[in-house]
């Protein structure tokens, strides 16, 4: 039987998966994708796969990955996402299929327990801190009992925590084989069982770091892979582009000023002055972050000439060269003590790499690509391409090793056109078969979407402040069930402020704001609701809150966002990848803007229905979508919601949502 028709067997009503699966219901859509993946798997073929909310996509690319009986490389966009599929997903279908594979996960060095690193850390005399000498008790602790020395098992680890690069490796400290703490690794421990499982689980972010400098072990993985899946493929790009670029910050610097003191006094105290090497070496890299004065926290610094923008060239350019002199003397230190341990080995490569990086920013910045600096308490310099295609072709798709591969991209939102263009180009795939699969949620009956008519224009200054009004306002209504998305960190602060403010007497209303507290406990709370008595939750949050946040059910039942998510035109990639679009000829507004804003508007919206009884309302607080020929583009882009046209409209659907919300709703 060929594959194609064995996973249209396992999807039927009565098949393999309603058999063995709780709670499984066949959907065309979930079975059209399925049935594309097989054949694409039969057909060493590359697919790329719109597949909106509700299709059950996992389960689409997962049977017939695991009953082709080939080797499986599963890429995801989180490490949240990626336990969900290791940990539930993938055995749930494994015990369903009955299949006999081995399956691994696989993460980057810093999200595992470095042994040696928290040996060092706890004689490290700068160590000195209760609260993280209370912390690093807990994970030595935990670091008798855990095998994986996967951090993400430990409870009660803030992933905020300044304790974590303390004991966890880089490849820049990593000792390798020379390590004593080198055959009990976690690390090399994970990559042993990657290389001999059948079902390997990874990230974006560490399949394009080992594209980039071929350390983390997917290089040894993918020749033997004949299935390579990505989910969540919209963020390919954007993370493959911070990994095949450069990037030197004085973070960077300081840490390896900090691991050289500590080195150097528990290996070599005396041998050498380590108190004026690091001193000089920390002393550039402060200078080096002075140069950006007081630009605003958050900033992007156009970098086209010698200098970025608003910078002092001569200056800059002084500070750049005390970086690299100062790292060359501390190469010429660690010279002196290489043999003692190998800890010092590791350091002369940083600080070689390190001094060969502030060399490489002083040069002209290389054909193809854009420089800029992010200014924040430490400062990046980063030059990065505009988009991965051509890694895509020659270091992906040219890789057939052994036999051919089958690749498989797939994410809710990949465009807003047919041929899924904001996805494909940037990403090389413009060759790739396309397939788009609709949602089995009827939008029209369980959700809305209201766009004010009276409403300051974003440009306006009350803007942001009329948004945590009016949003105040809904969400009194609903007694909370609320998630105010916002484009800027700006507009984040001003409208979770003034929302706190309104609500701080309130005996009904609680709000969470991102940034107060960890990520992960601000869901939680906010899947909880009014539960057990307690208060009903507005939500205020940007960046990552936009996608792969899941709360069904009546926790969330209006999404505000508060304006149009267009790129910052003044951002350095942005402005770089108009002017090319207009170097050939093309609209830069209607080529990259506009799709970029459609896919955003989407995933916000994406928020909002999560299961096929969940009801909710949209409200976009941008007159452009009313008042500009291009609102059309970005409406048509959204689900099929009803259309409110009026306060009034409104006001009544949210007291209907009101009324039939289920008395004493536990979240799922």
């Amino acid at each position: 039987m060929s594959l194609e028709l064995e996973v249209g067997e396992a999807f039927a009503p009565g098949g393999m998966l309603s058999r063995a699966a709780d709670h499984f219901v066949p959907r065309s859509g979930q079975t059209e994708m399925a049935v594309a993946v097989a054949r694409a798997i039969e057909g060493a073929q590359v697919l790329v796969v719109e597949a909106s909310t509700g299709v059950g996509k996992t389960f689409s690319y997962l049977v017939p990955a695991l009953l082709s009986g080939e080797r499986v490389l599963v890429s995801t966009a989180t490490k949240a996402l990626q336990d969900q599929l290791f940990g539930r997903d993938l055995p749930r279908l494994v015990e369903a299929l009955g299949v006999p594979v081995r399956t691994a996960l696989l993460k980057g060095r810093a999200s595992y327990l470095c042994l040696h690193r928290m040996a060092l850390a706890r004689q490290d005399s700068n160590t000195s801190d209760r609260v993280v000498l209370r912390s690093l008790a807990k994970i030595e602790e935990w670091s008798q009992l855990t095998r994986t020395g996967d951090l993400a098992e430990l409870p009660g680890l803030d992933e905020r925590s300044p304790l974590i690069p303390l004991v966890t490796s880089t490849r820049e400290n990593c000792l390798g084989s020379q390590c004593p703490q080198f055959r009990a690794c976690h690390v090399n421990l994970a990559r042993r069982e990657a290389l001999a499982a059948d079902v390997v689980v990874i990230n974006h972010h560490l399949f394009f770091a080992d594209l980039a400098v071929r350390e983390s072990g997917v290089a040894e993985i993918l020749p033997s892979v004949r299935i390579a899946i990505f989910d969540e493929a919209h963020q390919l790009n954007e993370t493959g582009v911070q990994f095949l670029g450069k990037n030197l910050t004085t973070g960077q610097l300081l840490d390896f000023c900090r691991d050289l003191l500590g080195a150097g006094l528990q290996f070599a105290r005396g041998l050498v002055d380590w108190s004026e090497v690091v001193g000089v070496c920390e002393q550039a890299a402060r200078e080096l972050r002075l140069c950006a004065g007081r630009s605003y926290p958050g900033a992007k610094l156009r970098w086209t000439n010698s200098a970025p923008e608003s910078i002092d060239a001569a200056a800059w350019i002084l500070a750049m060269q005390a970086v690299h002199d100062a790292f060359i003397k501390a190469c010429d230190a660690l010279d002196a003590v290489s043999e003692i341990a190998p800890d010092f080995v590791r350091l002369h490569e940083r600080a070689a790499r390190l001094a060969e990086r502030a060399q490489s920013f002083s040069h002209t910045c290389e054909a193809g690509c854009v420089r800029w600096v992010e200014v924040g308490t430490q400062l990046r310099l980063v030059e990065s391409p505009l988009n991965i295609a051509q890694a895509v072709q020659t270091k992906m798709l040219g890789l057939a090793g052994e036999s051919a591969k089958s690749w498989i991209f797939t994410s809710a939102t990949l465009g807003d056109d047919e041929k899924l263009s904001w996805f494909t180009q940037p990403c090389g795939l413009t060759e790739a078969k396309v397939l788009r699969v609709g949602s089995p949620f009827d939008y029209a009956l369980q959700s809305a979407v209201y766009v004010p008519e009276n409403f300051p224009k974003p440009s306006e200054a009350n803007h942001a402040l009329k948004v945590a009004e009016s949003a105040a306002q809904w969400a009194r209504r609903l007694g909370g069930r609320t998630m105010v998305l916002t484009t800027t960190l700006r507009a984040l602060r001003t409208i979770g402020e003034a929302l706190q403010q309104s609500f701080e007497n309130s005996a009904e209303i609680e709000v969470l704001v991102q940034g107060a507290m960890p990520k992960r406990v601000l869901i939680e709370r906010f899947r909880q609701g009014n539960a057990d008595g307690q208060r009903g939750c507005v939500l205020v949050a940007s960046a990552s809150f936009w996608e792969g946040i899941d709360v069904p059910g009546e926790a969330l039942q209006l999404v505000i966002i508060d304006k149009l998510p267009f790129p910052p035109p003044n951002d350095p990639m942005a402005e770089a990848r108009s002017k090319a679009l207009e170097a050939e000829g093309r609209n830069a507004f209607s080529e990259y803007f506009l799709p970029e804003a459609a896919v955003a508007l989407k995933q916000g919206a994406g928020r909002l229905i999560r299961r096929e009884t969940d009801q909710g309302i949209l409200v976009v607080c941008d007159t452009r979508l009313r008042s500009m020929g291009y609102g059309k583009r970005l409406l048509k882009a959204l689900p099929a919601m009803h259309r409110l046209n009026s306060e009034e409209e409104l006001r009544e659907r949210l007291d209907l949502l009101t009324r039939i919300c289920t008395k004493g709703y536990q979240p799922s």
